[in-house]
């Protein structure tokens, strides 16, 4: 049975929760402003990607957005010269004010980031900015082939502040971002693909089928062993290749030890599909 948590207003997050198959959908729901992250949705994502980090039912998320775009960044509204109020606008507290504004965006991309569970980006549309950046912190993308990336804080004399300085030099390598970044242009789906940021390009019309047909492969897999290796991978990029060997035999100890594994050995001598269950 499917969960569905409709969002309480067109800033938050639709939330889609499907236990029994094992995996969650959380989609930007503001396509009126091409689901830029106002302070709403903003607190929106962070507060669903929380409870589905929580939730042991739950062992894949898809996050995508709901009209044409994924999602096209900071709103701009909530920026100088804009009508709103929010955490990106110059305030009586000053640059500190602005600094520690900053805290929803570092619980977002860390959010996805340290997630034990796998996180799939399905990419409907166009990716810009802070939304860029929330592709890049997800382990796994697949896009719409009408879908196009860009760094574009440049247009507007600012610095890639949701994480892009730390993202894209891991993805891209150093020569690409440092273009990405100082350029502000248009990446399209051909090249992101060829680059290796994108796992598969579909057409727009099978790119929920394809999302979900991912999030259901992971979703049978042994939660244990992919909540370790995600850790691993993640933490790999900051320690040297002696450590992450022993800190690997640590991980590997813990699913020699699970029954998930005694299943998956028993499946394999029984020519079966296993049947994990994250014990």
């Amino acid at each position: 049975m499917s969960d569905y948590v409709p969002a309480a207003n067109n800033h938050g997050v639709i939330r889609d929760v499907n236990r029994e198959q094992g995996f969650a959908t959380l989609t930007l729901n503001r396509p009126d402003r091409l689901n830029s992250l106002g302070s709403d949705l903003l607190k929106s994502l962070v507060d669903s990607l929380e409870s589905v980090a929580s939730d042991d039912s739950i062992r894949a998320v898809i996050i995508t957005g709901s009209g044409r775009a994924f999602c096209s960044g900071a709103d701009t509204d909530e920026m100088a010269g804009g009508k709103s109020d929010g955490p990106h606008k110059l305030g009586p507290a000053g640059a500190e004010g602005l600094r520690r504004g900053f805290h929803l965006a570092q619980e977002l991309i860390l959010g996805v980031h340290e997630m034990e569970k796998p996180v799939i980006a399905a990419i409907n549309g166009d990716a810009v900015g802070a939304g860029f950046d929330l592709a890049c912190a997800c382990d796994i993308r697949i896009a719409s082939d009408k879908a196009r990336f860009m760094a574009a804080y440049i247009h507007v004399g600012l610095f890639p502040g949701y994480g892009g300085t730390w993202l894209y030099p891991r993805l891209f390598g150093y020569a690409k971002a440092a273009e990405l970044m100082y350029t502000g242009n248009f990446m399209d789906v051909t090249e992101a693909r060829s680059l290796g940021f994108l796992n598969d390009v579909v057409p727009d019309q099978d790119l929920k089928g394809a999302a979900e047909d991912m999030a259901l492969r992971i979703a049978g897999g042994p939660p244990i062993a992919i909540r370790l290796a995600k850790n691993m991978m993640r933490r790999g990029l900051s320690m040297d290749l002696e450590t992450s060997l022993e800190m690997s035999a640590a991980a590997e100890a813990i699913t020699l030890s699970s029954t998930d594994h005694v299943e998956g050995m028993e499946a394999l001598r029984q020519k079966r599909r296993p049947k994990f269950k994250g014990i």
